[in-house]
């Protein structure tokens, strides 16, 4: 016998709804808890090296590379949805392996000449990104870190910082304890693994998911 829709009754209908509702909670569960942002601190660099793509461990001009555990760095960069976001230009800065920024407030005596302490590299069609630099270290007052900003057609997206998964500063850093959300917080420890390509090297991976949608 076919049931007419207007026959099911008010409680059957509502089970009804409740089901289909269910039915929805995988694809909703399925977007990710974007990338928390964070300081940028007071050592973005204040005059740009002259030498700014995205491989730091090597300076134009210099015979021998930065000293450090040598890391491929990639990642992918999407919105809430999963969605690639091509045309995004991706930096990074950290210290170099004795701990000093490319800054003039940070002059170091040992600073490390050979390496770049900036890059910068625009995503394509798969939102990937890539760099080879160091395994960040710590300075004091912080744990080791690498700081990340994105931008689009001149706009500021996002800026973040990504830390070294398993470090024990980790939980004496106030900056990383300030992100509260527990899956928000884990999106930013990376995993330093060594590389399946080079044995004397390390690979990390950091995806960044943007909680907003920018503007083409």
């Amino acid at each position: 016998m076919k049931l007419d829709r207007d026959h099911i009754n008010p409680l059957r209908r509502r089970m009804l709804l409740g089901a289909l509702a269910c039915a929805a909670q995988p694809a909703l569960a399925q977007n990710r808890a974007p990338t928390p942002p964070q300081t940028e601190g007071p050592f973005y660099p204040d005059r740009l090296p002259l030498d700014q793509d995205n491989d730091l461990t090597m300076v134009t001009g210099h015979p021998f590379p930065a000293a450090g555990e040598i890391t491929d760095l990639t990642g992918r960069i999407t919105d809430l949805n999963g969605k690639p976001l091509r045309g995004v230009v991706i930096e990074i800065w950290q210290v170099d392996n004795n701990g000093h920024y490319l800054h003039t407030a940070d002059p170091g005596a040992d600073k490390d000449a050979n390496f770049q302490g900036y890059g910068r590299f625009e995503t394509g069609l798969d939102g990937t990104y890539r760099f080879r630099t160091i395994k960040p270290v710590p300075y004091p007052g912080r744990t080791p870190h690498i700081h990340v900003k994105l931008q689009r057609g001149g706009r500021e997206l996002l800026t973040t910082q990504m830390y070294v998964q398993g470090h024990p500063l980790n939980e004496r850093d106030a900056i990383l304890r300030g992100i509260h959300d527990a899956q928000q917080r884990a999106s930013v420890l990376v995993p330093f693994l060594p590389s399946r390509e080079r044995p004397a090297e390390l690979t990390a991976r950091f995806d960044i998911v943007l909680g907003i949608t920018p503007v083409s």
